[in-house]
C-alpha cells in the first residue's frame, strides 16, 4: 500500500506521500547536505544566508534510496500511470532555508519550468512534460519555511495557459493573479515524506519564522508524454 491519496491529489493538485522512505534515511541524507555545505547544525555563527544551495547529482547513498522508493514508485503509477513516468536516480537541486536572518526575495507564486527548450532553457506550458516532487530531509513545520500551495490552482493555471508556452518570469504574475482567491496549504512534515505536486499548481516559497534550517529537494520528474486533458491518468483528469 502506498498510502497515497489519488483523489485528493487530483481535487487539491497535490498530496502528500508519508513515509516514502523511513526517518532516519532522510535524516542520514541531511547529515550529508550539512557536509557538502560545509555548515553545521551546532554552530549558528555560519547560518549567513537565507538559502544555501546544494544538490545531489548521483543518487548515491540515502538519496538514492528516496528515488528508488517502492512506495514512491506505487504513487507515481498512480499519478502518471504505469509507464506514464521516467525514473530518476538524483534528488537534483535542494535549497536550505535559514531562520533569522533576513528573507530571500524568491517567494514569488509560480509554476517550474515543465518544457525544455532547444537553447536549454525551460519554459512553462498549459502541456507540461514534467512533473514536481518536494522531498523533506527535515522537520517541517508552519514556521520552517515550508513551500506554500494554493489548493486547486492547477484548474486555474490549465486555463490561464490553454496551449501556450511562457517564460517562467512572464508567467509568474499572470498565475498569481488567475489563482489568488485559492486557499493556501502548506507542505508540512517529517524526513522521508514525500509531496506530489501536479505540474500547474501554483506554489511558492515562504519566509522562514522558525529555529531550524529547512532541507528539502525539489526533484522534476519527467513524464513520458506530456499532460492532456482526455487523457485516463491522474494528472489529466485534475485539469478537467
Amino acid at each position: 500500500m502506498s498510502m497515497f491519496d489519488v483523489d485528493r491529489f487530483v481535487a487539491d493538485g497535490f498530496a502528500k506521500l508519508e513515509a516514502a522512505v523511513p526517518r532516519e534515511v532522510g535524516d542520514a541524507a541531511r547529515a550529508l547536505v550539512w557536509q557538502q555545505i560545509g555548515l553545521s547544525p551546532d554552530d549558528r555563527s555560519g547560518w549567513q544566508q537565507p538559502v544555501v544551495w546544494a544538490a545531489d547529482l548521483t543518487g548515491e547513498g540515502p538519496f538514492g534510496e528516496f528515488m528508488r522508493s517502492p512506495r514512491l514508485h506505487q504513487a507515481l503509477d498512480e499519478v502518471a500511470g504505469p509507464g506514464g513516468w521516467v525514473p530518476r536516480g538524483s534528488l537534483g537541486n535542494m535549497p536550505i532555508r535559514f531562520p533569522g536572518v533576513e528573507p530571500a526575495d524568491d517567494r514569488g507564486w509560480h509554476i517550474d519550468g515543465s518544457v525544455a527548450r532547444p537553447d536549454g532553457s525551460w519554459a512553462v506550458s498549459g502541456r507540461p512534460e514534467t512533473m514536481l516532487l518536494l522531498v523533506l530531509l527535515s522537520e517541517v513545520g508552519d514556521d520552517d519555511a515550508p513551500t506554500r500551495i494554493r489548493v486547486g490552482s492547477h484548474r486555474d493555471a490549465a486555463r490561464m495557459m490553454g496551449e501556450q508556452v511562457l517564460d517562467p518570469f512572464e508567467a509568474g504574475p499572470l498565475l498569481d493573479a488567475a489563482s489568488k482567491d485559492r486557499p493556501v496549504a502548506y507542505a508540512t512534515g517529517q524526513p522521508g515524506d514525500i509531496y506530489l505536486v501536479h505540474p500547474l499548481t501554483v506554489h511558492a516559497a515562504d519566509e522562514h519564522r522558525g529555529t531550524r534550517p529547512r532541507f528539502m529537494a525539489q526533484a522534476p520528474l519527467f513524464l513520458t508524454t506530456p499532460v492532456a486533458p482526455g487523457d485516463a491518468n491522474a494528472l489529466a483528469r485534475a485539469v478537467l
